[in-house]
């Protein structure tokens, strides 16, 4: 690690400054688990380190049934996963955040600092994709925000300019009676995923009124398989229905190969865990 120069406004608009100023040589710094990894194997070497762990409003965990939830761009993990309005509401969000890395690291890490490192494989995204998550981002000219599966741009890549930061991740409050399923595979406890997914299903009567289904580690970015969720929306929900949502939810992948599995596993886990997932939604719902 070499030396770098180091600032900790107090304000979002101090630290867009800064980003501003030092354009290209800033990495901004929250929770640090993933960054200071980096620069230790020196695969990256920023000349400038602003950290955000003095800006207040950025720590906001907040939830209201008119505005749904608010995640500041400072929140751990663990303040997700352990927040009640969360569990109760936004069930497989609270589930994501348990199975990010170690208890040291979901104490640490953050849900905005695991988007922004916009890995393929990040396991809140599927399920902030599934809920409808809205990304807000800051700037030299004001605040901008983009829906979350329109954030990632490839492996490592976002929709952030050079002077940009996200501010918080926000949900939309409930619509009405709904399940959700997420379920993910990796080689060890704490490694990260082969391949997950996650469903939100809301029903009515005994249909399926809405669902959106995402996937995580099998494309360049964390993707929604619009195709599979028309098979199943405003239909009921019977095992011929979910297998061929399964079916076009693999279909919607673009996996790889590397030293962790084979794309033809990733492909075939990708199905495997998408209706297990709507099993579990439906079951929720009473619906089988």
């Amino acid at each position: 690690m070499r030396n770098f120069e180091y600032f900790a406004p107090k304000t979002t608009r101090q630290a867009v400054r800064l980003l501003a100023k030092y354009q290209g040589q800033a990495k901004l710094l929250a929770g640090g688990t993933d960054l200071f990894l980096r620069m230790r194997q020196r695969v990256v070497l920023p000349e400038v380190v602003i950290d955000l762990k003095r800006i207040r409003s950025l720590a906001g965990l907040r939830y209201s049934s008119q505005k749904g939830l608010r995640i500041g761009a400072t929140v751990t993990h663990a303040e997700v996963e352990q927040h009640p309005a969360v569990r109760r509401h936004y069930g497989a969000l609270a589930e994501a955040a348990s199975w990010v890395g170690s208890p040291q690291t979901r104490h640490r890490g953050t849900v905005v600092g695991n988007l922004c490192n916009a890995s393929p494989a990040a396991d809140t995204a599927p399920a902030l994709i599934a809920y409808g998550a809205t990304v807000h981002i800051a700037g030299p000219h004001g605040e901008r925000t983009v829906p979350v599966e329109a954030f990632f741009q490839g492996p490592g890549k976002t929709v952030l300019g050079p002077d940009e930061m996200v501010v918080a991740v926000s949900l939309p409050p409930p619509q009405g009676r709904h399940g959700w399923g997420f379920s993910r595979r990796t080689r060890t406890a704490i490694d990260i995923a082969l391949v997950s997914a996650c469903c939100v299903a809301w029903a009515e009567g005994n249909a399926c009124r809405d669902v959106r289904i995402s996937l995580g580690a099998v494309a360049p970015t964390p993707l929604r398989a619009t195709a599979a969720e028309e098979v199943l929306r405003g239909q009921r929900p019977t095992p011929e229905r979910l297998a061929e949502a399964a079916r076009l939810a693999a279909a919607a992948c673009r996996p790889i190969s590397d030293v962790r599995c084979s794309a033809a596993y990733r492909q075939e886990t990708a199905a495997v865990l998408t209706r297990r997932c709507l099993e579990a939604a439906f079951a929720m719902l009473g619906l089988r």
